[in-house]
């Protein structure tokens, strides 16, 4: 059709060639802004045009982004000759993909050994990669590396504790056949243990969605005291939700979007073991379109952006390069603009959550506007700079759903609660359960990021009355330092707390390595210390 062959080789390092249709619409918004303008600077009366392509995509939709930092700015290469490697490696990669899916195996699989073997590796290396993959959902494995990284998390506790809780682990695997499923009512059970997500994502029942009731019988070692509340990102690599679901007493989670509470997605899993009968939202009820949330956004907001609600919250923002992009290649458009600018211009608003606040003008969400959303209270998280109260929120709970989850207790603990909570953050179980007017006795609070326990602390001391015990790290708990407060506290009435996503999030192409990931495999000391609460309120 035309393209120059730097374009297209620009387009495909962007976004791959496997989308004959999506490249031929990138390519389109190539030539929208000038076929030379795409592949370097434009300008327009006065406006300098960045490049098309300065920051990574990703889902957009993706449930969380752990970059500490925007991406904006980085550039490819444009130099020739690493434009022919560069050829030249997509084509062998091809073939070799090709040869697999000939041989029986998904194209998915081969994307992924190719990408654990590189794309040099012989096929019969990429075959057993394939192979060994395949054989790693299998049950024995997986229990085997359940035991190893417990057995790495328990090392600094002692040979008798640690002795204990494997047989504890061993004792529950046992109890439930020694498979993944155990009680669970309505988890996939295909061998490849993909865990299925609801559609719609409305948990166990959500105010104005009708469902069929659910009955779920816990099994007895999951019963409280204390009850517990645990959550992480809803779309996890596979197995991560029945590896964590094992742990936790073979409870089914409760998967639940924030869209369907608010006027942003947020895709999460909890697994708990509260009741789920005689809930009760918040009240006001949120806003659940951005108009409602913002109504002052109206007034610019373009009749070709379709969005009436907003993407996840990201933990990072659009840089002032992407905004800039989009205004000037309006501002060289014509009014309405064709489909390939409209098409570009609504990705990037949709992937950063870019709202319209002047002609051709988008800018991010404030944080105030961030702290609205997600049901907290104006300015909770001011006093730290900008970047950390994104990245703070970002790694949040969303408040209402929380609280609608946590809301039975309000009845069960008419004197209030004492609570440990574990990965605290800026404290969304504890805004909950004030919103609530549950009264907090008392909470020890575990988060080792300092921002996140000076925005908890401005907050508790302004807002709340009872005791709050901060420790920085899950680590340092101990299980006679556990045991401590089990009986300062007469034992706590809730242990809530959601592991790092960092090794779980579909937007972390680099390090996406589920349980095993260093970040992530602090879940397993939140097994740990709940059990070790569970033992020593069992002695009380």
């Amino acid at each position: 059709m035309g393209f120059p062959k730097d374009m297209v080789v620009k387009g495909i390092k962007e976004i791959g060639h496997n989308d004959v249709n999506a490249l031929l619409e990138l390519l389109l918004t190539y030539k929208a802004l000038g076929d030379e303008g795409a592949l370097g600077d434009c300008s327009t009366s006065g406006c300098a045009c960045p490049n098309v392509q300065d920051d990574d995509d990703d889902d957009l939709d993706s449930d969380n982004w752990d970059n500490d930092n925007d991406t904006g700015g980085r550039e490819h290469n444009s130099d020739s000759s690493g434009d022919e490697d560069f050829l030249k490696e997509m084509s062998a990669k091809d073939e070799k993909i090709n040869l697999l899916v000939d041989m029986g195996f998904s194209e998915d699989e081969a994307n992924m050994a190719m990408t654990t073997c590189g794309v040099d590796a012989d096929l019969c290396v990429l075959v057993d990669s394939i192979s060994a993959s395949r054989v790693a959902g299998d049950c024995h494995s997986r229990n085997l590396f359940d035991d190893q990284v417990m057995d790495r998390c328990f090392d600094s506790f002692g040979e008798r504790e640690k002795a204990r809780l494997m047989e504890e682990r061993k004792k529950k695997r046992k109890r439930y056949g020694g498979g993944s499923h155990g009680n669970r009512s309505s988890l996939d059970g295909s061998d490849d243990e993909q865990m299925h997500l609801p559609n719609p994502m409305v948990g166990f029942n959500l105010p104005g969605y009708r469902r069929p009731s659910v009955m779920r019988m816990l099994p007895q070692q999951a019963i409280g005291p204390p009850f517990f509340y645990y959550e992480n990102v809803a779309r996890t690599p596979r197995g991560v939700w029945e590896t964590i679901s094992r742990f936790l007493y073979d409870i089914e989670p409760e998967f639940v979007d924030s869209m369907h509470l608010s006027a942003a997605a947020r895709k999460r899993g909890y697994i708990h073991n509260l009741p789920i009968e005689n809930r009760s939202p918040l009240l006001p009820l949120p806003p659940k379109t951005i108009f409602e949330a913002f109504p002052h956004y109206k007034k610019w907001w373009p009749s070709w952006d379709p969005r009436r609600q907003l993407n996840c919250l990201q933990t990072t923002v659009a840089s002032a390069k992407t905004t800039e992009r989009i205004q000037c290649l309006l501002a060289r458009s014509s009014n309405p603009p064709p489909p390939s600018v409209q098409k570009y211009v609504i990705d990037e608003c949709r992937k950063w959550n870019l709202v319209w606040v002047g002609k051709n003008k988008v800018a991010p969400l404030e944080p105030n506007e961030v702290e609205y959303l997600l049901g907290f209270p104006r300015d909770h998280t001011r006093g730290v700079g900008k970047t950390e109260r994104y990245k703070s929120l970002g790694n949040s709970f969303h408040v209402d759903t929380v609280a609608y989850h946590l809301s039975v207790l309000r009845d069960m603990f008419p004197n209030g609660v004492s609570v440990l909570s574990l990965f605290t953050g800026i404290g969304g179980g504890e805004v909950a359960l004030h919103r609530l007017g549950i009264h907090m006795r008392a909470v020890v609070s575990v988060e080792i990021g300092e921002a996140n326990r000076r925005i908890l602390r401005g907050w508790w001391d302004q807002t709340q009355t009872g005791t709050l015990i901060e420790v920085a790290d899950v680590k340092s708990l101990t299980p006679d330092i556990i045991a401590s407060y089990v009986g300062r506290f007469g034992g706590f009435d809730l242990v809530i707390g959601g592991s790092p996503c960092n090794n779980l999030a579909g937007s972390n192409r680099h390090h996406r390595d589920g349980l095993e990931g260093e970040q992530s495999s602090l879940f397993y000391h939140y097994f740990r210390i709940l059990d070790v609460v569970k033992s020593a309120m069992a002695r009380m």
